[in-house]
């Protein structure tokens, strides 16, 4: 038996770093074909999309520098705006090539892992809940509708301001505001009874909360905003029941506006998947 002479010792060496990480965009059930991942651009900096088989599912990755998406790096550069937007951008892109091939479960935007295998267990541990959710997006997709107005009425000088007594001046304040309040409650009860009636059409809906008008760029205020989980067999009943709620709508000073198909985000985190967001921030480079 070998001895180390005195004096001496030795210390293992340090594992190296790895200079890239997999960035997950989605799970899909379909195989996504190569000629479809390789005119899709993916993240600044990265390799091509490639998918990574898991099991009964397949995920569409992309090699990533580890140096700009360890999750210290890419917190930082998240905080510029214009990094933000090409990273969101670039996200949705990859979401839309799985979509391309069949159903597809968005991942969270910044779904990182150290290497294939840490990305492959953790999906596949939660094949049960993924399974169900792809089942229930199968052949479906989301529609945005939104129910803006009435646009503001006059304001408290087109009310005689400066003129008679200050009790005339309060009364005919508190009337205006009244009126006001009942007409924004008519208003929501009618955008209301828009969403009851293409609840009809829909597999599932859920609102989102009404846009800022910093956000939808008009001061008519937005009362509801509301997405719908439709199947692809009942599109154009769905449009046609939406252009029709818009006509009677419109005659009393409602604005109903539909947008889609889109792939359905709002719908793509009803089944658990949230242990998936938690393994991956676990096996992340920091």
């Amino acid at each position: 038996m070998s001895t180390l002479p005195a004096g001496r010792a030795t210390t293992a060496e340090p594992e190296p770093r790895p200079t890239t990480i997999i960035y997950v965009f989605a799970v899909t059930d379909s195989p996504v074909p190569r000629e479809v991942l390789a005119r899709t651009p993916g993240h600044d900096g990265g390799g091509p999309l490639r998918t990574l088989a898991a099991g009964a599912f397949h995920l569409v990755v992309q090699d990533v520098p580890a140096a700009d998406y360890g999750e210290a790096a890419l917190a930082e550069r998240l905080n510029r705006p214009d990094v933000l937007e090409r990273c969101a951008r670039a996200h949705h892109r990859g979401v839309e090539t799985a979509a391309s091939a069949g159903p597809a479960v968005p991942l969270p935007m910044a779904t990182l892992y150290l290497d294939d295998g840490n990305a492959v267990r953790a999906v596949t541990a939660r094949e049960a809940s993924l399974r169900a959710l792809l089942e229930r997006l199968r052949d479906r997709t989301e529609w945005a509708v939104k129910v803006h107005g009435p646009a503001a009425g006059p304001g408290a000088a087109a009310d005689g301001e400066g003129t008679g007594d200050g009790r005339s001046y309060l009364r005919r304040a508190s009337a205006r505001r009244r009126t006001e309040r009942e007409t924004r409650e008519q208003a929501l009860a009618r955008a209301h009874a828009v969403d009851r009636e293409l609840r009809r059409y829909a597999v599932a809906a859920t609102r989102h909360r009404p846009q800022s008008e910093r956000m939808t760029g008009t001061s008519v205020p937005q009362l509801l905003n509301v997405a719908y989980l439709v199947d692809d067999a009942r599109r154009e009943e769905f449009v046609r029941a939406v252009g029709s709620l818009a006509r009677e709508a419109g005659a009393t000073g409602l604005e109903v506006t539909v947008s889609g198909p889109w792939i359905p985000y709002s719908f793509a985190r009803l089944v658990d998947t949230d242990a998936v967001e938690r393994g991956a921030r676990q096996e992340v480079v920091a």
